[in-house]
C-alpha cells in the first residue's frame, strides 16, 4: 500500500511531525508540502493523511483548499487528519472538527493533535509580538506530542 502525506507548515513544526510520521509507516509513503505542489494525483494511494497547523482559530487556507479539491477522492480512501497548535487541551477537539470538512472528519480513522511548537527566531515580527501579548511566551517553547504520533501511526499502519 502507498501512503500520501500532504501537509502545510507556517514555522516548521507540522513538517517535523508529518516527518516523525512518515518515519513510523510501514508503507511506501510519499511527503508533499502543499506550498510547494499544485496538483496532486491521489489514485497511486490507498491511504492520505493531512496534516496543517492552526493560528488564530484557522488551518492554512491551502489545506482547507487541498480538502475542498480533492474530497471526492479522499472519502474513498483511509483517511488520518492531524493539526499542530499551541492550543489549550480542551478547544483542540473543536479545532480539528471545525477546520476539515464535515464528511472528512466523519470519515477519518483517526483525527489528533500532535502537539506544536512557538519557535520566536522564525516567528515573524508581527506573530512574535502576539504569541508573547496572548501566550505570555518570551523563549521557543517545543510541544511535540511523540505518544500522540506514535498512536496516530498505529492506526493508520
Amino acid at each position: 500500500m502507498n501512503t500520501l502525506i500532504v501537509y502545510a507548515s507556517k514555522y516548521g513544526c507540522t513538517e517535523k511531525c508529518a516527518n516523525l510520521v512518515k518515519k513510523g509507516l510501514n508503507d511506501q509513503v510519499d511527503l508533499i508540502n502543499l506550498k510547494e505542489v499544485n496538483d496532486i494525483d491521489l489514485s497511486k494511494y490507498s491511504k492520505v493523511i493531512i496534516g496543517g497547523s492552526i493560528y488564530v482559530g484557522k488551518i492554512q487556507k491551502i489545506v482547507s483548499d487541498f480538502c475542498s479539491k480533492y474530497l471526492d477522492e479522499l472519502l474513498e480512501k483511509r483517511v488520518g487528519l492531524f493539526i499542530c497548535a499551541m492550543q489549550e487541551a480542551d478547544i483542540i477537539d473543536k479545532q480539528l472538527n471545525e477546520n476539515f470538512p464535515l464528511e472528512l472528519t466523519e470519515k477519518a480513522e483517526i483525527k489528533e493533535w500532535l502537539g506544536g511548537e512557538f519557535l520566536l527566531d522564525k516567528m515573524s515580527f508581527i506573530d512574535k509580538m502576539i504569541v508573547k501579548k496572548v501566550s505570555k511566551v518570551t523563549t521557543n517553547t517545543t510541544n511535540i506530542l511523540v505518544d500522540k504520533i506514535n498512536g496516530f501511526v498505529k492506526i493508520m499502519n
